[in-house]
């Protein structure tokens, strides 16, 4: 991949997570776009923004982690459940604030952790959380489900060493 695919690449992957997040949108990102983009022709478009293999990652400082204040491992609970997420050893920012040690909170939810190379999954089981908050209120069916913290960089992509918490299993009564 060349570096003027890499970066239209990266700029429309982060477009388009930081818009899912209700995040801001760069104006340097904005700005590298149409750049690029303009300095495109028909026969170099950019690559699909599903195709981003290897992209770079922040570093995380050593022993940094995020984890759950509530709810505790094994709580049961009634719906909507108050969430409440920590961090230590790193700056909690939210997503395009591009800073060395420092990312923004995604809740996994019944779901493994994805690849650590590309950005975090937008979707039911991934709730990003690109404002910087680090509490929220969610709705579960009944029954039993897995919750696990995982810290991304301005571009939603995991650090390096990944900065998770533990899995933690509640009921929703």
């Amino acid at each position: 991949m060349t570096s003027k695919s890499l970066l239209l690449t990266l700029s429309a992957v982060s477009l388009a997570l930081i818009s899912a997040c209700g995040g801001s949108e760069p104006d340097a990102a904005d700005a590298a776009a149409e750049t690029a983009s303009a300095n495109d022709s028909p026969a170099q478009a950019a690559p699909a923004a599903t195709e981003p293999a290897g992209l770079p990652r922040s570093e995380s400082v050593s022993g940094a982690s995020v984890y759950f204040i509530t709810p505790a491992n094994g709580a049961t609970v009634s719906n909507p459940i108050d969430i409440e997420f920590g961090i230590d050893g790193m700056e909690l920012v939210p997503a395009g604030v591009n800073q060395p040690f420092s990312g923004h909170h995604h809740l996994l939810i019944d779901t493994e952790l994805p690849p650590f190379n590309q950005p975090i999954p937008a979707d039911a089981n991934h709730v990003h959380f690109g404002d910087g908050s680090s509490s929220t209120q969610i709705t579960l069916e009944p029954g039993e489900h897995k919750l696990l913290l995982l810290l991304g960089d301005h571009l939603h992509i995991p650090h390096d060493p990944p900065v998770t918490s533990e899995t933690i299993t509640i009921t929703v009564e």
